[in-house]
């Protein structure tokens, strides 16, 4: 029976032991991970940084439209010249620091032939008719100054965009483009600048460029709980030192 029992006692010690050591490795290998989500996101926003503090360059032509990519192209500072299609200009619901309303994508005629679909600015509401914001429509030729963004495909706010019904929840080149019968148009948008329109809409300048980074906060937690683990499997060792040295017996002074 000892003997059953000394057999059962080291396979529970060695299922402890397994468990401790599976579970210090994933911890450790989730805190690396984020570590190396650390870099990249730093690298990310310092490459942010670049794009937006340049000065402003010439948008990527048609000859490039197939390498263009999030990655190295998203929120560079732009400036095209050209003309502005009013009549085709595309309201997709937007909620922005101003309250809810409307992005106004206006297709855009450069000097190059091609079209760039450029995001005016937002509207509320009540500004969503042409009508009520006339003095903002730019119909002479002009320059805009802006952020390159990449397409938003697939709808956005959790619904798909509805083409027929006038009804936009994202930014989808490809799809406005096809609503409009555009052609020749670039695969990724303008946000413009805050310069100021006259009569005051649309509002641009609204870009928001926030990278959440709590990744070393996350390294930090899953590097604990690994630490935690390790403390779990050496703490009944300390345990079974001390009982054991408070077992030895002392002896007084010899007479």
């Amino acid at each position: 029976m000892n003997s059953a029992r000394l057999v059962g006692g080291r396979r529970r010690r060695g299922a402890a032991v397994l468990v401790g050591v599976l579970l210090f490795a994933g911890f450790t290998a989730l805190g690396v991970w984020q570590l190396q989500r650390l870099a990249w996101k730093l690298d990310l926003i310092a490459r942010v940084d670049a794009h937006v503090l340049a000065p402003p360059a010439a948008p990527p032509g048609p000859q490039t439209w197939p390498r263009v990519t999030a990655m190295g192209d998203e929120y560079r500072h732009v400036r095209v010249s050209g003309t502005y299609d009013n009549a085709s200009e595309t309201l997709v619901q937007a909620v922005t620091e101003a309250g809810p309303g409307f992005w106004v994508m206006t297709p855009f005629r450069a000097d190059a032939g091609d079209t760039i679909l450029i995001n005016r600015g937002f509207v509320p509401q009540e500004k969503s008719a042409q009508g009520s914001r006339s003095a903002g429509l730019i119909m002479a030729r002009t320059t805009v100054t802006g952020l390159l963004r990449m397409s938003e495909p697939h709808g956005g706010f959790l619904r798909a965009n509805q083409p027929a019904a006038q009804r936009w929840y994202s930014r989808d080149v490809a799809e406005i483009a096809k609503a409009r019968g555009l052609a020749k148009v670039a695969p990724y948008f303008i946000d413009a600048d805050g310069t100021p329109n006259a009569g005051g809409w649309p509002r641009g300048g609204l870009t928001v460029i926030r990278f959440p980074n709590s990744h070393l906060v996350y390294a930090l937690t899953w590097f604990g709980l690994a630490g935690m683990v390790v403390a779990w499997g050496v703490w009944p060792a300390v345990q079974a030192r001390a009982s054991g040295a408070a077992r030895v017996p002392t002896h007084g002074p010899q007479s």
